[in-house]
């Protein structure tokens, strides 16, 4: 699975994507080995949307109910959140998905980095609320700087599979 942004979607909040131009997503592409799911979108938010962080913690708290997800102006988007982090998880069941490629400091597909919840661009160490929920049923997630490392995990996982 892969963050729909980085495939080229305009689905990010600003109606925009962050296309990834990457040898190594391309031949993914070519495999038919990407599907491409934006949680925020299937979580029922629109397109664009007000920019949401994470307050009082990061992904894994919001998943525990101790921390919630807002705007600045500080409406609670939270049940969105949580319902797209949801969705993902079923599609990767679904799918037999196990290595999800998912939008760096996002507040849903975050994997090393989330802001802060103050909307000053302050970045901390964290994961996004569908980045905590897969990684909580054993699925790897990786950011777009770490394309090559997924790459390398999913071959090395074939590679057990065939043996």
């Amino acid at each position: 699975m892969v963050s729909a942004c980085l495939l080229g979607n305009p689905v990010r909040y600003d109606g925009r994507s962050k296309l990834l131009e990457n040898p190594a997503l391309e031949a993914l592409m070519t495999q038919q080995r990407v599907i491409s799911f934006c949680p925020e979108v299937a979580g029922g938010l629109p397109v664009p949307r007000p920019a949401a962080e994470i307050n009082g913690g990061d992904g894994h708290d919001v998943v525990t109910e101790r921390a919630r997800v807002c705007t600045e102006a500080e409406e609670d988007v939270t049940d969105y959140f949580v319902a797209g982090a949801r969705r993902a998880l079923a599609l990767c069941r679904e799918h037999d998905i196990d290595v999800a490629i998912l939008t760096e400091s996002s507040p849903s597909c975050g994997s090393s980095q989330v802001y802060d919840g103050s909307f000053s661009r302050n970045a901390v160490a964290g994961s996004g609320v569908t980045t905590a929920l897969l990684r909580q049923h054993g699925i790897r997630v990786f950011n777009q700087f770490q394309l090559e490392a997924a790459c390398r995990y999913l071959e090395s996982s074939e590679r057990e599979r065939e043996q």
